[in-house]
């Protein structure tokens, strides 16, 4: 079943955010240290992914063009005024912000190239390990993240569910329809333009920054064009 890996993903996310609920009594200074401590772990692994980059061109380009249309459709206000709904119909008990649980988490969760690799291994090939091994960071990133943010962490798991699913659903034809090479070509800068998100990410949960990473998502779907455009020129020359 091709969607088996997202569904365990996004069972392992309410799985962790429950047991983060039950864990709500960590004393105020620690959950603070936690929270640098996984905003400087995510850091890291924004510039690791950042670097992969072999054109960074694209990556620029990708953040500009993509900053520019994430502010006129205004992703980032859309996403908190989910949340901000969410949490009118279900209430805050003051452990947190369901809003800025559940826009936190889901950016942390959408963005990055294992949701995006794990994703097309589990529709192409059935192949669930990538998803699997990111269901288990995710688990724990959910836990963590509740004793600090809050039960919104929780509603995290739709969004991530319909992501993976959806291009795990595309992946059962992709393989007929994208070449190998422009694929390999995609996955490498998304990862860069993703890394570079993750990074921004982090300082916002080190609290150094607030940016809003929301508003650079389009940056992907520019990489997509970006690398497209660059490979069939390739092509032609």
């Amino acid at each position: 079943m091709f969607l088996w890996g997202t569904l365990v993903n996004g069972l392992l996310i309410i799985l962790g955010t429950l047991l983060g609920k039950l864990l709500h009594r960590i004393p105020e200074g620690m959950k603070s240290t936690v929270m640098h401590g996984i905003g400087l772990s995510v850091m890291v692994l924004g510039l690791q992914m950042g670097l992969k980059s072999q054109n960074f061109l694209i990556v620029i380009l990708s953040l500009v063009l993509g900053g520019v249309l994430g502010e006129a459709w205004d992703l980032d206000g859309k996403l908190n005024r989910l949340g901000l709904w969410l949490e009118r119909k279900i209430g805050s008990n003051g452990k947190g912000s369901i809003s800025q649980g559940f826009v936190t988490a889901t950016l942390i969760f959408v963005i990055g190239a294992m949701a995006i690799i794990g994703a097309l291994d589990s529709g192409i090939r059935g192949d669930h390990d990538v998803l699997y091994t990111k269901a288990i960071i995710d688990g724990f990133t959910s836990l963590i993240l509740t004793t600090t943010l809050g039960i919104g962490v929780i509603f995290s798991a739709v969004p991530v569910m319909l992501y993976q699913g959806t291009i795990a659903l595309f992946a059962t034809q992709i393989d007929r329809i994208v070449p190998a090479a422009l694929m390999d070509q995609f996955i490498m800068e998304m990862t860069a333009t993703g890394g570079v998100m993750i990074f921004a990410i982090g300082l916002n949960l080190a609290g150094i920054t607030k940016i809003k990473v929301a508003n650079l998502l389009p940056g992907i779907l520019v990489t997509a064009l970006a690398v497209g455009c660059l490979y069939f020129y390739h092509q032609l020359t």
